[in-house]
């Protein structure tokens, strides 16, 4: 068994090396002031990397937007669980549990959901026509995120050997990989 988490601190909060003044501003991130409507999917995170002063509490957030028809693709997060409140819209969400069961919903304005850590889960905005928008909550100041297609299809794993795993031929795979290739 692996455990993974943020450890416990020793004080009240973690200075970093090159903050010489605490005020309330140490405390305070502002840059999602600047939210606007998203033609794509899109994740705005405030993790550790984005707030220092998340150093050690074993939090962090994110927004994530949600376009008609768009999915946030299947992905795990192998250092905190999340809970997801939608404000905005219909989400349809999912996850699979270590027995390969697949457990749905479609969360209504209003609605929180957990994802339990390390499990694979996504989000879907079905909604032909309303727009939707999740804040997610992490137990981690860096909860990582894998996601599955890019982690099987952009990082240099065999062609034969996805083939093979997936049941299918090489042009397949080749498809599917260029499929998620990144945009000249």
């Amino acid at each position: 068994m692996a455990i993974a988490g943020d450890p416990d601190i020793l004080s009240d909060f973690i200075v970093p090396a090159n903050v010489t003044t605490i005020d309330a501003s140490f405390f305070t991130f502002t840059g999602m002031r600047f939210l606007v409507p998203a033609t794509t999917f899109k994740v705005s995170k405030i993790s550790l990397a984005e707030f220092p002063a998340l150093n050690g509490q074993s939090v962090s957030y994110a927004v994530l937007q949600f376009p008609t028809g768009t999915p946030n693709p299947p992905h795990i997060h192998p250092c905190a669980s999340e809970l997801i409140f939608l404000s905005q819209g219909t989400l349809q969400v999912g996850i699979v549990d270590t027995t390969n069961k697949l457990f749905t919903h479609t969360l209504q304005k209003g609605d929180v959901f957990v994802f339990p850590k390390g499990l694979v889960h996504s989000q879907y905005n079905a909604d032909p026509q309303e727009p939707a928008l999740a804040i997610p909550a992490f137990g981690s100041a860096n909860a990582g995120t894998v996601s599955l297609p890019n982690t099987l299809f952009t990082t240099g794993i065999d062609d034969n050997v996805l083939a093979k795993s997936f049941k299918t031929d090489v042009a397949t795979i080749q498809a599917l990989k260029a499929g998620l290739a990144p945009k000249p």
